[in-house]
C-alpha cells in the first residue's frame, strides 16, 4: 500500500467508518460550492437598486449583470460536465473554484457595469465547472442508490436554502458594507472548498469519456445569447424591429441547426436520446419553469420592496425570511418524499404552492399587506423546496455512470436557462415603467410578471403529475435499455482513485 493510500485509510480500522466519513466530507465539499454559486444567482438581486444608484444603470443593464452571468453558466455546464468525465473531475472542479473566487473579487473591484458584467462572466466560467462536476462526484461517490438518493436530497436542500438566503444576507452586506460585499462573501467559502478538494475529494474520470462536439457547443450558446438579447432588448427597440425578429430568428435556426447535426455524431455535446425518457425530459422543462419562477419572483420582488415601498436592502431581505425559512424546512422534506413515495407528490406539491404564493402577489399594491406577502412568500418558499431534489434525482436515475457529467449538466443547465428567461421576461414586462424609477405606478406594472410566475408554478405541478405515471416510467426504461449497451463498458471502467 503506497503511503498516500495509507492516509486515507488511517485512523478508523476496518469498520468502514472511515470511508462513510470521507464520503461525508466530500459531499460538504461539493455542497459548499454549489452554495456559494446557488447564493451568486440570488444575492445580486437584492443590490440591484444599490447598483443602479452608484452605477448610473438602466433596466436592462440590470438584467444583464444578472443573465451574464446564468447565460455562460447555461452554456458551458454541459461542456463542463463532459469535459470532467475525460480529463478528471477534480482537477476541473478545482480549477472552477479558483476561477470563480478570482471572478468574485473582480466583479467586488469593478470600476463600471460593463466591467462588472464582464467580471461576472468569469464568475459564471468558473461556475460551471462546479455544479455538474460537483454533481458527477457525488454520484460517483455514492453509488448504492439509496444512499445516493440522500446525498441527492441534501444536495437539492443545498441549492434550495443558497437560493433562499441570498436575498437575506444580500441585504444586510449591502447596508453594512455596500453592494460590491456580496460578491467578497464567496472568497473564504471558495478557499475552505479548494483545500477541502485537495484533501479529500478522489480523482475520477470516465474511461471511455464522451468526444469534444464544438459545433453543438457554438449553437447551444448562440441560441441562448440571441433568445435572449431579443428579449431584454424587445421593449427598448420594439418587438417588431427588424433587428429584435432577425435575433428571435436566428435562435430559431440555432434549434433547428442542433437538432440536424447531433444525430449525426456518436457522441453528440447533447445526447437527443436522453430526452425519449419522459421522466428526464419533464425534468428538463420542469427545471426551467420553477427556476425561471424563482428568478422571475425575486427580480420582481426586489425592486417592489425597495423602489415602490422604500424598503432599505436589509429591510427588504428580512421580508423574503418567510421565504428563505420555508424553503429550508421544505428541502429536506422533499428529499425524504422522494425516498419514500418517488417524485410525483412533492412536485405537484411544488408546482401547486408557487402557484398559490404567486397568485397572492398578482393584485399587489403599494399598500399591501405585510401578512399578505409573508403568507405568499412562505407558500412560494416552500414550493421551492419541495421542487429541487426530484428534479436532480429524476434527471441522473437510470444513467449511466460513465455520462454522470453531461446528464447532471442537463439538469443544471436547465435551471440556468430557466433563471436567465425568467429575468428576461419578466424584466420586459415592466421595463417601460422602471425606465423612470419611483414611478407611482411601479406596483401594477408587476403584476403581468406575477401571471407569469403562476403559470410556471402551474407547469410545474401539470408536469409532475404527466411525467410521473407508469407511460412514462416505461419510457424511461426503453431509454435506459438503449442507452446503456453503448454505455455499460464504460461504465464497468468508470474509475475513482482514491489516491491522494
Amino acid at each position: 500500500m503506497s503511503s498516500a493510500e495509507s492516509t486515507a485509510g488511517s485512523g478508523g480500522g476496518g469498520d468502514g467508518s472511515v470511508g462513510r466519513r470521507r464520503k461525508l466530507v466530500v459531499l460538504v465539499t461539493c455542497c459548499l460550492s454549489l452554495f456559494i454559486v446557488g447564493l451568486d444567482n440570488t444575492i445580486l438581486n437584492i443590490a440591484l437598486p444599490a447598483i443602479r444608484s452608484d452605477l448610473d444603470a438602466s433596466v436592462s443593464q440590470l438584467q444583464w449583470t444578472i443573465d451574464a452571468y446564468t447565460l455562460v453558466l447555461a452554456a458551458l455546464l454541459m461542456l463542463a460536465g463532459s469535459t470532467a468525465d475525460r480529463i478528471g473531475r477534480r482537477r476541473v472542479f478545482q480549477t472552477g473554484l479558483v476561477l470563480f473566487a478570482a471572478g468574485s473579487l473582480l466583479c467586488g473591484l469593478a470600476p463600471g457595469l460593463e466591467w462588472l458584467i464582464v467580471f461576472r462572466v468569469v464568475q459564471a466560467v468558473g461556475g460551471s465547472m462546479l455544479t455538474p462536476v460537483a454533481m458527477s462526484i457525488v454520484t460517483n461517490t455514492f453509488t448504492e442508490p439509496r444512499e445516493r438518493a440522500r446525498a441527492i436530497g441534501v444536495w437539492g436542500a443545498v441549492v434550495g436554502m443558497a437560493m433562499a438566503l441570498g436575498p437575506i444576507v444580500g441585504g444586510a452586506l449591502v447596508d453594512a458594507a455596500g453592494w460590491r460585499s456580496v460578491f467578497w462573501i464567496n472568497l473564504p467559502v471558495a478557499l475552505a472548498a479548494i483545500v477541502l478538494t485537495a484533501l479529500f475529494v478522489p480523482e475520477s474520470k470516465a474511461a471511455h469519456p464522451r468526444r469534444a462536439d464544438p459545433v453543438s457547443q457554438v449553437l447551444v450558446f448562440a441560441f441562448l445569447l440571441f433568445l435572449t438579447y431579443a428579449i431584454i432588448e424587445g421593449p427598448e427597440a420594439g418587438w417588431s424591429s427588424p433587428p429584435i425578429i432577425a435575433l428571435f430568428t436566428l435562435a430559431a435556426g440555432c434549434v433547428a441547426g442542433l437538432l440536424r447535426w447531433a444525430p449525426r455524431r456518436t457522441e453528440p455535446l447533447i445526447d437527443l436520446r436522453f430526452f425519449r425518457s419522459v421522466p428526464f425530459a419533464g425534468a428538463t422543462v420542469i427545471a426551467v419553469c420553477a427556476f425561471a419562477a424563482m428568478s422571475g419572483f425575486l427580480f420582481l420582488n426586489t425592486l417592489y420592496l425597495q423602489d415602490a415601498r422604500g424598503f432599505s436592502p436589509t429591510e427588504a431581505g428580512l421580508h423574503t425570511l418567510p421565504m428563505a425559512l420555508a424553503t429550508v424546512v421544505f428541502s429536506p422534506i422533499s428529499g425524504r418524499l422522494l425516498t419514500l413515495v418517488g417524485p410525483r407528490l412533492p412536485l405537484i406539491a411544488a408546482g401547486l404552492a408557487m402557484a398559490a404564493g404567486a397568485g397572492l402577489l398578482v393584485g399587489l399594491g403599494e399598500d399591501t399587506s405585510t401578512a399578505r406577502l409573508i403568507t405568499a412568500y412562505a407558500l412560494f418558499g416552500s414550493g421551492f423546496g419541495l421542487v429541487n431534489a426530484p428534479i436532480t434525482n429524476t434527471a441522473v436515475s437510470g444513467m449511466p455512470r460513465a455520462q454522470a457529467g453531461v446528464a447532471a449538466a442537463i439538469a443544471s443547465t436547465s435551471r440556468q436557462v430557466g433563471q436567465a428567461f425568467g429575468v428576461a421576461v419578466v424584466g420586459a414586462t415592466m421595463a417601460s415603467v422602471l425606465a423612470a424609477p419611483g414611478a407611482a405606478g411601479l406596483a401594477a406594472a408587476t403584476h403581468t410578471g406575477w401571471w407569469i410566475v403562476l403559470g410556471c408554478g402551474v407547469a410545474v405541478a401539470g408536469l409532475g403529475m404527466l411525467t410521473t405515471g407508469r407511460w412514462a416510467r416505461r419510457t424511461a426504461e426503453r431509454t435506459g435499455a438503449e442507452l446503456m449497451p453503448a454505455a455499460a463498458p464504460a461504465q464497468a471502467r468508470d474509475t475513482t482513485d482514491v489516491r491522494q
